[in-house]
């Protein structure tokens, strides 16, 4: 039987052990599949929010241990998945 993967706090700890770990040992059935990070950044978007809204979305990215920009880009990819199910 292979190990389940730890959970982790941050970006650091998660490739720290990445780095150590033999990923062949643990079961990665079930990550949540990913559709765009490993895509490469090709465009820009630029846009102007309340400076509350940003502050708010800033101290959710660090909580979660993520730069801010990338927390978008998470919260952007959900959105576009969240579409593409079948409504009932």
């Amino acid at each position: 039987m292979k190990k389940t993967i730890p959970t982790f706090k941050t970006d650091k700890e998660a490739q720290d052990f990445v780095d150590a770990a033999d990923l062949a040992e643990f079961d990665l059935s079930g990550g949540p599949p990913v559709q765009f990070e490993f895509e490469p950044k090709s465009a820009h978007v630029n846009m102007r929010v309340p400076k509350p809204l940003l502050d708010a979305v800033k101290e959710r990215a660090k909580r979660r241990g993520i730069p801010y920009t990338r927390f978008i880009r998470l919260l952007m990819e959900r959105a576009v998945s969240a579409s593409e199910k079948p409504r009932r």
